[in-house]
Order: structure tokens, then C-alpha cells, then sequence
């Protein structure tokens, strides 16, 4: 006997591929995630603020 498979779930998860694979292809595209461009960011003003606080004053 073929075993009985049910066209709406298959059309389904053929539509859930779909959209994971555009989805991964997005994300590939439009870079880092959020969390990873404000880790950075915050990563980058903490080096200005050390390197500014290791500044010397000018005797002008």
C-alpha cells in the first residue's frame, strides 16, 4: 500500500521552507543582527571614552 499523505500539510511546510530560505537570504544580505550592531557600537563609544579620558591637556 502508498502511504496517505496529507496535501495540505506538505503544502505547508513547502511554504515554511519557502520563507526560511528567503528569510536566511535576507539576512544574509542586510548584515548583523541588532543586538551585534549595538554590542558593537557601545564597544566602540567605550573606546572613545578611554581613549579621550587618556588625553592630556592642552597648556594653551
Amino acid at each position: 500500500m502508498a502511504q496517505v499523505i496529507n496535501l495540505r500539510t506538505r503544502r505547508k511546510q513547502a511554504a515554511r521552507a519557502a520563507a526560511r530560505k528567503d528569510g536566511d537570504a535576507n539576512a544574509a544580505r542586510h548584515g548583523v543582527s541588532k543586538p551585534e550592531r549595538s554590542l558593537a557600537q557601545a564597544r566602540a563609544e567605550k573606546a572613545a571614552r578611554d581613549l579621550d579620558g587618556h588625553r592630556r591637556e592642552s597648556e594653551d
